[in-house]
């Protein structure tokens, strides 16, 4: 996967809108997160430039906005994402056109569910970049899960096992994790396998992991 470098990404070319960027820089180098950091905002851009050099359309403008501020605040709490879309809200009109300001806010508040309808493009192309991880070679999959481990120091390890099961059972029920053409063929296959792997993980290492595992699997 190409690297990205995270300033000259920044989708905006006037003046005013730098110190934007360099406060969302900012809030991804955050050294209390794990894996919701530069890292991952530059590893969704060269998804969605890998998604558009494959054939995936979408409002470029719109989308690389949305992705710039999907993680802008990110603190394990649950309304996160709402809090970031509020920040683009608050931050952008001035710098595009109202239409794109309430556009990007709509994408940033979906990333809460990964569920775009299936003619959003904007939205199918963001949730596949967003969950590319999930496809990611296996050491680059087992780092991802434990710096998300490190993003939740107050939460016990038994309950953390809990909730991390239930969001991964939650993503293998969905029909297709990936929505756009390319990302279901490509990526679909191996997230399934990490996934079930990082369960089947999480079920052997608690009290009575064997039988937990075969009600996970």
């Amino acid at each position: 996967m190409a690297r990205v470098d995270l300033p000259t990404a920044w989708p905006l070319t006037d003046a005013a809108s730098i110190d934007l960027r360099d406060e969302l820089l900012t809030a991804y180098a955050d050294p209390a997160r794990g894996y919701h950091d530069g890292r991952h905002l530059a590893e969704v851009l060269a998804r969605l430039d890998e998604l558009n050099g494959a054939g995936a359309t979408f409002d470029r403008a719109s989308v690389l906005l949305a992705a710039w501020f999907h993680d802008g605040v990110y603190d394990g709490e649950r309304d996160a994402e709402e809090r970031s879309a509020v920040w683009a809200e608050r931050a952008l009109p001035g710098l595009v056109a109202d239409e794109v300001v309430t556009e990007v806010a709509r994408l940033v508040r979906l990333t809460e569910t990964h569920r775009p309808e299936p003619e959003d493009t904007g939205g199918c192309a963001l949730s596949d970049a967003d969950l590319a991880i999930l496809a990611a070679d296996q050491d680059r999959y087992e780092e991802y899960a434990a710096t998300v481990r490190v993003e939740y120091p107050h939460v016990p390890d038994d309950l953390f096992v809990i909730g991390r099961a239930a969001v991964l059972e939650d993503l293998l029920a969905k029909p297709c994790l990936f929505h756009t053409a390319y990302a279901r063929e490509r990526w679909e296959e191996p997230a399934r396998a990490n996934v079930s792997a990082e369960l089947a993980r999480l079920a052997a290492a608690q009290p009575g992991g064997d039988q937990a595992r075969d009600q996970l699997a």
